[in-house]
């Protein structure tokens, strides 16, 4: 067991070496990546074997100069929202052309285009050609550069997959997009390439199974991220530091795995003084099959997304390291592992958090709020922000409440939560407000402990009494709690998504 930083720190690429099949991430990492480069719709359109045209619904669609469609072929178009055509060209550098709708000028909303652009991203991968240029000779304006981000991640978003780990090659899919439009436009795509490139990275973090994704793997993945920015720095907490802090909620949990946990803590700090500081906590069980409280096999796989808030955290740092927010930003992921053992913590036992509180743990399968309990007495203790949020695959609760469109956030400061709230509205990432009443904070208080980490049967609102545990580790920080249980993965996917891990966070916390 690698039990200290030091060790970690001269270990290299020790997180895969004793694994009997070992790919290479940062191999994973190029073969995701996408190129986007912009011009102005005064250029000439250079050759290319794929070109998208978006056009509006009563408007005549515009091509570049040269080429030529052929005759009646957008006789039966009329740019409805999200209505494609493929046609191969007659004449001019494009050799096949997509036609894509976003509707009507009234009823053209970012949300929208971004799905468009993934749907047509998603097409023309499907095509075999490796780059595609989009023509958007449209007038946006005031929301141009708007429009240019949300489809800059639409397109990004779109070409996501991970089909490293499967031993036939697959089609590598869309590498390069050369986007045509105005200045504007291309300012909102600078932006929307760094956030939808983090959230790229959130989802391999996601999917990535479990074995080879683990708690010292995503210390790996953390530091990576700070060795590419002179602006952000890394720090893992390893056990020892841990219990020489008593995060004794934290380090229960992962009592029953053989491997141990950190906890990372990554800061961004802008090039001038920083107007305010934000902590950020993400949800890190690498794995959780619910301890001594097993849960049922069926779905047990999908456990590997339980550090999906961790994987969010990530991916905002990535994209910070682009877009030079003023604002000095710190991110913590609890990193754990909850399994089954002989040492693992077992129901009615009595564990005790950083900020001195004793916990009964009645419920091993409810550990995701022991490993945050230590990570937000942290940063109220240590970082002190201005404000903070967490974001944690929490409760099956929130799925039953909201389903799979929105993420339940509560917490005791209303006008972060607004802000919250009103980003979801921004970034097509939903959030729908939950609350804390005082009853709820009632019933997580213990009868041997200080508190019990699950209420009665009796009390149900499962997702607020988890946020009512949580906010007796915040101090009096402006706080944010994000379940964002039905919202990190997709079965089925969508729009943005082809199935597996999503990303969400990424964008909303931007």
């Amino acid at each position: 067991r690698i039990r200290s930083v030091d060790h970690l720190s001269q270990a290299g690429a020790f997180s895969l070496q004793d694994l009997p099949f070992a790919p290479d991430l940062a191999m994973i990492d190029a073969s995701m990546s996408i190129q986007i480069t912009t011009k102005t719709t005064a250029s000439s359109l250079s050759r290319t074997e794929f070109l998208i045209v978006f056009a509006k619904q009563g408007s005549k669609v515009r091509l570049p100069k040269g080429v030529v469609l052929p005759a009646n072929s957008l006789d039966a178009f009329k740019g409805h929202a999200r209505e494609i055509r493929v046609t191969d060209a007659q004449r001019g550098n494009a050799k096949r052309v997509l036609l894509v709708g976003v509707g009507a000028s009234g009823d053209i909303a970012e949300e929208s285009l971004r799905r468009i652009a993934a749907m047509v991203s998603r097409q023309a991968g499907q095509t075999g050609s490796r780059s595609a240029s989009v023509w958007i000779d449209l007038p946006f304006g005031r929301k141009s550069a708007g429009v240019g981000q949300a489809i800059a991640e639409g397109l990004i978003m779109g070409s996501y997959r991970l089909s490293e780990f499967k031993s036939q090659a697959q089609p590598a899919g869309l590498k390069r997009h050369v986007i045509y439009a105005g200045k504007e436009f291309n300012e909102g795509v600078r932006r929307g390439y760094a956030i939808g490139t983090a959230n790229l990275l959130a989802r391999r973090l996601q999917d990535t199974p479990a074995n080879l994704m683990r708690p010292r793997d995503l210390v790996r993945e953390a530091r990576r991220l700070a060795s590419a920015s002179p602006k952000i720095t890394c720090r893992a907490h390893d056990e020892k530091a841990m219990a020489r802090m008593s995060m004794g909620s934290l380090l229960s949990v992962s009592r029953g795995s053989s491997e141990p946990a950190y906890l990372i803590h990554m800061v961004y700090k802008p090039t001038k003084q920083p107007r305010k500081k934000v902590c950020l906590v993400g949800k890190g069980l690498t794995f959780d099959s619910g301890g001594i409280s097993l849960k049922p096999s069926g779905k047990m796989h999908e456990m590997k997304y339980d550090m999906s808030g961790g994987a969010a955290v990530l991916g905002v740092f990535h994209a910070l390291a682009k877009l030079n927010p003023d604002v000095e930003v710190h991110g913590l992921v609890p990193a754990s592992e909850n399994l089954p053992d002989g040492k693992a913590n077992k129901p009615g036992d009595l564990v005790k958090a950083s900020n001195g509180l004793t916990i009964e743990v009645l419920n091993t399968d409810a550990e995701g709020r022991l490993i945050l309990a230590d990570a937000l007495a942290y940063a109220a203790k240590k970082i002190k922000p201005d404000a903070m949020i967490d974001l944690a695959t929490l409760t099956g609760a929130v799925v039953v409440a909201l389903g799979h469109e929105l993420s339940g956030v509560m917490g005791n400061n209303r006008d972060l939560i607004d802000e919250l709230v009103a980003s979801g509205e921004a970034t097509g990432e939903g959030v729908w407000a939950l609350p804390i009443l005082d009853y709820h904070k009632e019933q997580m208080q213990g009868s041997v402990g200080d508190l019990r980490n699950i209420s009665g049967p009796e009390t149900g609102a499962g997702s607020c009494t988890a946020g009512a545990f949580l906010s007796y580790f915040t101090g009096d920080i402006p706080w944010a709690h994000l379940d964002i249980a039905g919202m990190a993965f997709s079965k089925y996917g969508g729009a943005l998504n082809s199935g597996g891990a999503t990303g969400y966070g990424v964008r909303l916390l931007n």
